[in-house]
């Protein structure tokens, strides 16, 4: 498969069509080959929320379009410290490398995380590849200019909105299932609030379900 014609494909016809017109973030998505992050190359450019195993019921990386428009809402610059909640395999830490001034990816999953770190350092990528719990950020290098959450949540924990720095964003898919809505939060002086840009739907990661509400 012809991959640099497939990455080129995929940005004209899954990502800018859909009003991302971010020169950095589209020269990112046409220069990082997708297939390093997803087993044996399988699925590498479809326009769908990729399985990272076999059985096709564990983690995946969003779809390109969706990560594309999260990316562009959280007005990344080359100033910026980044951390990259729940980064899998690393492809969303190996696009932000390239447009921002240092990535923290966090990843829980064992597998994954040395997956991540050795596909990360085959691309000489900067990224810092840690792991912990998704749900409780990376306290050591915050605060963070902007905070990424690889996928859907039904609640944005209060540990990762404390990791902002004023005027810090936070871009996650706040709900599960075809209602989510891919949002930005504004950290301002502590206090954080968020509003809705697209309809958007991805996995739900773990550690990002609501606790069951008791009923009597």
């Amino acid at each position: 498969m012809d991959f640099a014609t497939a990455r080129r494909m995929m940005v004209d016809g899954q990502i800018r069509t859909r009003d991302v017109f971010d020169l950095r973030l589209l020269a990112a998505f046409r220069e990082v080959p997708r297939e390093r992050f997803v087993p044996e190359g399988r699925l590498s450019y479809v326009d769908l929320d990729v399985p990272l195993d076999p059985s096709g019921r564990g983690r995946r990386l969003l779809r390109p379009m969706v990560l594309a428009r999260l990316l562009q809402a959280a007005e990344i610059t080359a100033e910026d410290r980044v951390l990259d909640v729940g980064c899998a395999t690393g492809y969303s830490s190996a696009l932000l490398a390239r447009i921002a001034a240092e990535v923290v990816a966090l990843e829980e999953d064992a597998d994954l995380s040395e997956r991540a770190q050795r596909a990360l350092r085959e691309l000489a990528a900067a990224v810092t590849v840690v792991r912990g719990a998704l749900s409780g950020g990376w306290p050591p290098r915050a605060p963070y200019d902007v905070i990424v959450v690889e996928g859907a949540v039904e609640f944005v924990p209060r540990p990762l909105l404390d990791q902002l720095a004023d005027g810090g964003r936070l871009v996650c898919i706040l709900g599960a299932g075809p209602a989510g809505k891919g949002m930005v939060f504004r950290s301002v002086q502590g206090e954080a609030s968020g509003r809705p840009i697209f309809d958007a739907a991805g996995p739900l990661l773990p550690g990002f379900a609501k606790p069951p509400a008791f009923v009597f």
